[in-house]
């Protein structure tokens, strides 16, 4: 096999994760541009001097405003992943079937002896690797929460008392930031925003179709098919 052919069957075969990766760079960088702007404007009415793109992405103001958004995101993935084990939704691809609630089987899950030669090799083994291994995915979504949680009040912080220094009142503490209404306006707007889209992915689901999509029922299938029932 070729290299050509090689580097042409991992993009084929990886293109999903590549290309929203690809799309993130952009994006971040779109961002640190255009934040660059807007804060050298504040700067300007300030009477204060501009900086550089290179400054701006090393500061406190662009690392508030992507933790922020970070944290949400990953809070939506953990509370979908987690709430999914045991809440169901009628008719929706994104629910188990109905009356499969909980956490399955061992034999369901391929789990101990009922691991195959192809599982993983923490699923067939016992004791804390296997119980580990097995919440595996809403432990790093909730830790990376947690991280970029505890980014955004830490870079909030600082970014919150540079502002206040630059209109001449004194910094706050860690807690004090944590505490208050900038705080917690930056954090609540995002989370409202993604238990929105959950939300309305689940119920929009259940009535409209995406051709192609395995986010989406079979265009025939019934509204009142959830799940796997959809295939």
């Amino acid at each position: 096999m070729t290299a050509a052919r090689r580097t042409g069957g991992f993009l084929r075969d990886n293109a999903l994760g590549l290309a929203f990766l690809a799309a993130f760079l952009v994006t971040l960088v779109g961002q640190a541009l255009a934040g660059c702007a807007e804060f050298n404007d504040q700067l300007a009415v300030g009477g204060f001097a501009e900086i550089s793109v290179a400054e701006y992405v090393t500061s406190s103001d662009f690392a508030v405003d992507v933790t922020e958004n970070w944290q949400s995101e990953y809070l939506q993935f953990f509370l979908y992943i987690t709430a999914t084990i045991w809440l169901l939704q009628r008719g929706s691809p994104e629910s188990k079937k109905l009356g499969t609630a909980g956490r399955g089987t061992d034999e369901e899950q391929r789990m101990g002896p009922h691991a195959t030669p192809e599982s993983p090799a923490w699923a067939g083994a016992r004791g804390w690797r296997q119980s580990l291994y097995s919440r595996s995915l809403g432990l790093v979504m909730g830790t990376i929460f947690v991280l970029c949680w505890l980014a955004q009040s830490v870079t909030g912080t600082a970014a919150f008392n540079e502002q206040r220094l630059r209109d001449l009142q004194a910094p706050v503490g860690w807690a004090q930031y944590v505490a208050s209404a900038d705080f917690w306006n930056r954090t609540l707007q995002n989370w409202q925003s993604e238990l929105l889209a959950i939300a309305s992915m689940v119920i929009l689901s259940i009535y409209l179709r995406q051709r192609g999509s395995p986010e989406s029922k079979p265009v025939g299938a019934p509204h009142s098919a959830t799940g796997v029932e959809a295939g």
